[in-house]
């Protein structure tokens, strides 16, 4: 009996691999189109590919058009293909508006588009790309089911947006002692604060904008300090008004008894730092 099942198995997965390269051989459309689908149906997506490549051309302005094509876009996404994926949703929405996949096809070409976009200290040409899809997605269809997902993702790439203008901020901070440059730093949060006000990123911004402005005053010359430490307190006014128990309380406490302390002391001679 378990040699008779396993030579079953193995004549049905012969006749099957046997259909597959005839129809892959055929010029018979209808046969390629029937093993095409029987493959896309049973998640075959490699090996329906290549004979959906092979018949998409031949059923162009077909009534089979359409189903076609929506299978031939979500096999690209369902194999993680996302750039083709995209690409061939986008193509069959402009193609096909009154299809009642249209909206699915919108929303898997947005998401696709979102599934490139790239780490945050890359370049974000994909991310922009996404974020415009997506919320063309959200304008078009504002009783979507799909709503709530596409307005995550898009929330989700902003603060992957946000995040790397603040890294670029925080880096002025990071190489300000060596390189001079707290004073990029102190304007760099300044910009993205007021870019972005509700950002997650707020506090730490304003919090490194403080420490920008304090490492700047405690390492000018003394007759530029004093000013300079006026300005830090400004920063740290600015910081205690909106985040006045905030996460870097314990830093901030420091760095403000030291300013004051330094505020005590008058100028007698000017150095170089």
């Amino acid at each position: 009996m378990k040699n008779i099942l396993i030579l079953f198995v193995f004549a049905t997965v012969f006749c099957s691999c046997s259909t597959y390269q005839d129809a892959l051989k055929s010029d018979d459309i209808k046969l390629k189109y029937e093993i095409a689908d029987s493959l896309y149906q049973s998640g075959s997506y490699k090996k329906a590919l290549k004979l959906y490549e092979q018949i998409v051309p031949l059923y162009r302005g077909r009534p089979q058009a359409e189903r076609v094509m929506y299978a031939y876009s979500d096999i690209y996404y369902q194999l993680e293909d996302y750039y083709l994926a995209g690409y061939q949703f986008e193509r069959f929405v402009k193609s096909y508006p009154q299809s009642t996949k249209r909206e699915e096809a919108a929303f898997k070409s947005a998401e696709s588009y979102y599934q490139l976009s790239p780490e945050y200290y890359l370049d974000q040409v994909d991310t922009y790309k996404a974020m415009d899809k997506l919320q063309e997605f959200i304008n078009v269809y504002p009783e979507s089911e799909r709503q709530d997902e596409a307005n995550l993702m898009v929330k989700e790439l902003q603060t992957k947006l946000e995040r790397k203008e603040f890294e670029i901020a925080k880096g002025y901070n990071t190489i300000g002692a060596s390189r001079g440059t707290f004073p990029n730093a102190i304007k760099s949060f300044d910009n993205f604060i007021s870019e972005y006000p509700g950002s997650v990123y707020r506090e730490d911004a304003m919090f490194w904008k403080f420490d920008s402005a304090y490492q700047l005053a405690i390492g000018s010359r003394l007759d530029l300090m004093p000013a300079r430490l006026e300005e830090a307190k400004e920063a740290y006014r600015i910081l205690e008004k909106y985040y006045p128990s905030g996460k870097y309380t314990k830093e901030v406490t420091k760095m403000l008894e030291d300013i004051n302390e330094r505020l005590q002391v008058p100028v007698e001679e000017e150095t170089i730092n």
